[in-house]
């Protein structure tokens, strides 16, 4: 294997994989159960950056905050912070972990590092590299180790406590996924095609075969990948061969994909955010999106 060394301007290039949408409101202002005393559906919000589950409850990070669907499926503010929410995760024991940059007027530095919630968004610590680093996809394995996609040095890197980091590979990426089951097995998308590690991200193999945007694993054989144009696709091997699911609903490139489980699947599409319990096959939309045009997502 090579390790891919790039320049600190990589993230740059990689966001042309992606498009950029607007989260609307579909119903008239509501109170939400988890919007932490804010009220009302936003409007105009853009950039899907991250989606995750906790609860049962649908979490959408985005340019302007995190979201969760309220009556109809509108979105409603979680908290007060409306930062640009960058790398998003919510790991097994609930703790959301996040970066990018703070909201205009927020004051502070102008990257986030890592910060996390305790309570489901409501609030949020820096955690470390505040001022520092913008990661743009994070990961979370079992036992708590956090890998995270540096966009400031196109590097990732990899944390057991969340305070010390270690540096990895350099590489021009979008988006990162780490098997459940050996998290010595990184997967990361590029350019010319998926890159992949078997030494926890120290060396990648120079990318191939699908071109995908983002990438997600919900077990050792369920790793699930989305291509720019919105075919979604699955490995059974940790990546080296893809097998086409079917094309992701709601037109569009797509903006974020996680993975819950072996069947679970969310992914920002179009014109929604939807969710699959059947691996793919089937989706139903669980929050509204607009599409718009404009700099990419990332």
């Amino acid at each position: 294997m090579t390790t891919l060394r790039l320049p600190r301007t990589a993230a740059a290039s990689a966001a042309v994989l992606s498009l950029t949408f607007a989260l609307t409101a579909c119903s008239p202002s509501t109170d939400s159960d988890h919007s932490g005393g804010s009220k009302g559906a936003a409007s105009a919000l853009t950039h899907i950056h991250g989606l995750g589950l906790h609860k049962e409850t649908l979490y959408v990070a985005t340019h302007e905050g995190i979201y969760s669907p309220g009556a109809g499926g509108a979105p409603v503010l979680v908290g007060e912070r409306r930062d640009d929410f960058m790398g998003f995760t919510v790991a097994a024991d609930g703790t959301f972990l996040a970066s990018g940059h703070p909201a205009p007027g927020g004051g502070g530095p102008s990257d986030l590092g890592l910060v996390a919630s305790d309570d489901a968004g409501l609030t949020w610590k820096e955690r470390s590299l505040g001022g520092e680093v913008d990661f743009h996809a994070l990961d979370v394995v079992p036992g708590g180790t956090v890998y995270g996609y540096d966009s400031t040095g196109g590097r990732l890197r990899v944390t057991r406590d969340q305070v010390v980091w270690e540096d990895r590979a350099g590489l021009r990426a979008l988006d990162i996924a780490v098997s459940p089951a050996d998290p010595e097995v990184v997967v990361a998308t590029t350019e010319s095609g998926v890159a992949r590690s078997a030494d926890g991200g120290r060396t990648f193999s120079a990318g191939a075969g699908e071109v995908l945007a983002y990438v997600s694993w919900g077990a050792g054989d369920a790793l699930f990948g989305v291509s720019p144009g919105g075919v979604l696709f699955r490995s059974g091997d940790g990546g080296r061969v893809w097998g086409r699911v079917g094309r992701v609903p709601g037109g569009g490139a797509p903006q974020a994909l996680t993975v819950v489980d072996a069947r679970r699947l969310l992914v920002a599409s179009g014109d929604g955010v939807y969710e699959s319990r059947d691996a793919g096959r089937s989706f139903v939309r669980r929050m509204e999106v607009t599409s718009v045009t404009g700099e990419g997502g990332h």
